[in-house]
C-alpha cells in the first residue's frame, strides 16, 4: 500500500498521455513546446512548494499510501508525479475542450443547414 498513491499518479499520467497521443493534443502535437511548458510549470510549482516548506506551511504527512521517499526536505517524490499530471492536464484540457466545442458548433451548423 505504500506505493498506491504513486501508482495511481502513474496510471493517471499514462492515461493522459494515451489521450494526448490519440488526439494529438499537446505533447504529441508540438513536443518541444509542450515539454518546455511542462518543465516550466513543474519548476514553478516546485519553487512554490519550496517556498511553502520554507515558510512552514507545507509539510509531508504520514499517509499509508505514500512511498516515504523525498526529493527535498518535506517534498515527497510523488509531488513530481502530481505536478506533471496537473501541468499536463492544464495543457490538454483547454485544447480538447476547444476542439469539442468547435466540433459541436460545426455539427449544429450542419443540422441548421439541413433544416433550411
Amino acid at each position: 500500500m505504500r506505493l498506491a498513491y504513486g501508482a495511481a499518479l502513474a496510471v493517471s499520467l499514462a492515461g493522459m498521455l494515451v489521450l494526448d497521443r490519440r488526439y494529438r493534443l499537446a505533447v504529441f502535437a508540438a513536443p518541444r513546446r509542450a515539454l518546455l511548458v511542462l518543465a516550466v510549470g513543474v519548476a514553478f510549482f516546485l519553487a512554490w512548494d519550496a517556498a511553502g516548506v520554507g515558510l512552514g506551511v507545507f509539510f509531508v504527512g504520514d499517509g499509508p499510501y505514500q512511498s516515504g521517499l523525498q526529493v527535498a526536505p518535506e517534498i515527497p517524490v510523488e509531488e513530481i508525479g502530481f505536478l506533471l499530471l496537473l501541468c499536463h492536464l492544464a495543457l490538454v484540457l483547454p485544447i480538447a475542450a476547444g476542439r469539442l466545442m468547435a466540433r459541436r458548433s460545426a455539427h449544429a451548423a450542419a443540422q441548421a443547414e439541413e433544416v433550411r
